[in-house]
C-alpha cells in the first residue's frame, strides 16, 4: 500500500467533522523564521502574536526560579493558590472558577462540556479561529453572523437564535480587529439570551482596556447563570508560554466543566507564575502604558504612511495594505514578523502587534521601505 493509500486509510478512521478541521495556525516562531532566511534570531522583530513586549512580572520570574526545584512533583490539580488568588482578586467563590491550559482550553472545556453533534454555536465574522475549531471538534454547526464594521452584530446574534442554539461565543474585544462592545450593548444582548444557551465571553485583552471601557461582566454572574467569562494570562501578564488561563461563572457550569477537564491540565510553574502576577499590579500598569504609547505610535505611523486601519482597544492594530501577502513576505525577508488574517476573510489585512518603541519603529520604517519599492 503507498503513502498516498495509507493516509487515505488512515484518515478515514476519524469521523468527518474530524477530518474536516483546518488546524490552527499560530504566529511564525523567530527560530523558524531564521532557519527560512538566514537571519540571525538577534536581529529579528515578532509582531505577530499579541504577546507582552515587557516579558513577564519580574516578581513571577523570580517565583519560577525558586519553584522549578519542585519540578519532579506533580502539579496541584485543583490549583488552589492560583484559585484563592483569583477569587480574591475578582471576588468570586473558589467554586466559580475552572483553570485551563491557557484561556483556549477554557474556549474548549465549553464545547467539550454543553455540546453534542447536531448543536448550533453562534459566533461573529472575523472572530477569533478558535471558535469554530471546538465548534466542530464537537461535531455542532457553526453559525456565523456577519460583522459590522468589523465588529459583533449582536442584533444578528439574536436573530441567529434558533431551537439548536446551545453555544454562544462572543469576544470583547475582538481579535483580530480589536473592536469592542459596549457595556450597555452587551448587557442588553445577555438579557435577550434563553436561559437554557450558554454565553462564553472572551476577555483575553481586558487588562489593556482603560477605566471607562473596562468590563464589569464579573459583576454580572449573579444575574446571568448562563454566562462564562474566559480570561487569560498570555497577554499583559506575559506568562504566553506557560499556558494558563481561567473561567468565571455559576458553580454548576464550572462543575461541568471540571468533569470534562484533564487532570494536571495547569503545570506547576503555570500556576505559581499566575499567582504571582496576580499580585503585580504595577507590572500590569506598565504594559498597558506601553501599550497605549505603543498603539499611538503604530497608527501615526501607518496614518502618514497613508494606510487605513480598525481602531483597537487590544494590544494590537490591523491595517489595510494593498497585495498583503505579498507585503507580509517582504516584511518576513527583513526580518519582522507580522500577522496574515486571510484566514479571518479579511485578505487584504495584516495584524501587527505593538511592540517595545524600537519595535515599532522597526516595522514602520521595513513597512514605509516595502512600499516605497
Amino acid at each position: 500500500m503507498s503513502d498516498s493509500s495509507k493516509l487515505s486509510h488512515l484518515s478515514a478512521l476519524a469521523p468527518a467533522n474530524i477530518r474536516a478541521i483546518a488546524p490552527y495556525q499560530g504566529g511564525k516562531p523567530i527560530s523558524e523564521l531564521a532557519r527560512e532566511m538566514g537571519l540571525n534570531e538577534i536581529d529579528i522583530v515578532k509582531l505577530a502574536s499579541n504577546e507582552n513586549p515587557l516579558g513577564m512580572s519580574p516578581k513571577a520570574q523570580m517565583a519560577l526560579e525558586e519553584a522549578i526545584y519542585e519540578i519532579a512533583r506533580y502539579p496541584d490539580g485543583n490549583s488552589f493558590a492560583l484559585r484563592d488568588a483569583v477569587s480574591q482578586k475578582y471576588q468570586v467563590k473558589p467554586d466559580q472558577i475552572v483553570f485551563g491550559n491557557g484561556s483556549n482550553d477554557i474556549l474548549e472545556l465549553a464545547a467539550r462540556a454543553f455540546l453534542t453533534a447536531g448543536d448550533e454555536v453562534i459566533y461573529s465574522q472575523h472572530a477569533f479561529a478558535v471558535y469554530p475549531l471546538v465548534t466542530q471538534a464537537a461535531g455542532a454547526t457553526g453559525i456565523i453572523v456577519p460583522a459590522v464594521d468589523f465588529g459583533h452584530d449582536l442584533d444578528g446574534f439574536s436573530k441567529a437564535i434558533t431551537p439548536k442554539t446551545k453555544l454562544i461565543f462572543v469576544a470583547n474585544p475582538n481579535n483580530p480587529t480589536g473592536t469592542l462592545i459596549s457595556k450597555a450593548v452587551l448587557k442588553d444582548f445577555l438579557q435577550k439570551v434563553p436561559k437554557n444557551i450558554v454565553v462564553v465571553l472572551d476577555e483575553a485583552y481586558d487588562e489593556y482596556l482603560s477605566v471607562a471601557y473596562k468590563s464589569e461582566a464579573i459583576k454580572w454572574l449573579a444575574e446571568f447563570e448562563n454566562l462564562i467569562i474566559s480570561r487569560t494570562f498570555s497577554k499583559a501578564y506575559g506568562l504566553a508560554g506557560l499556558r494558563v488561563g481561567f473561567g468565571l461563572m455559576h458553580t454548576a457550569l464550572a462543575d461541568l466543566m471540571n468533569r470534562v477537564r484533564q487532570p494536571f491540565n495547569v503545570n506547576s510553574l503555570a500556576q505559581v507564575a499566575a499567582t504571582v502576577s496576580l499580585q503585580d499590579e504595577d507590572f500590569v500598569e506598565r504594559s498597558y502604558a506601553v501599550n497605549q504609547a505603543g498603539m499611538s505610535q503604530i497608527t501615526q505611523g501607518l496614518t502618514k504612511l497613508g494606510l487605513s486601519f480598525i481602531p483597537s482597544f487590544g494590544n494590537f492594530v490591523s491595517f489595510k495594505v494593498t497585495n498583503a501577502s505579498a507585503v507580509n513576505q517582504a516584511l518576513l525577508k527583513q526580518g519582522v514578523i507580522v500577522r496574515p488574517v486571510a484566514n479571518y476573510e479579511m485578505p487584504d489585512y495584516l495584524r501587527v502587534s505593538i511592540g517595545l518603541f524600537s519595535e515599532n519603529a522597526r516595522f514602520l520604517e521595513v513597512l514605509e521601505q516595502i512600499l516605497k519599492s
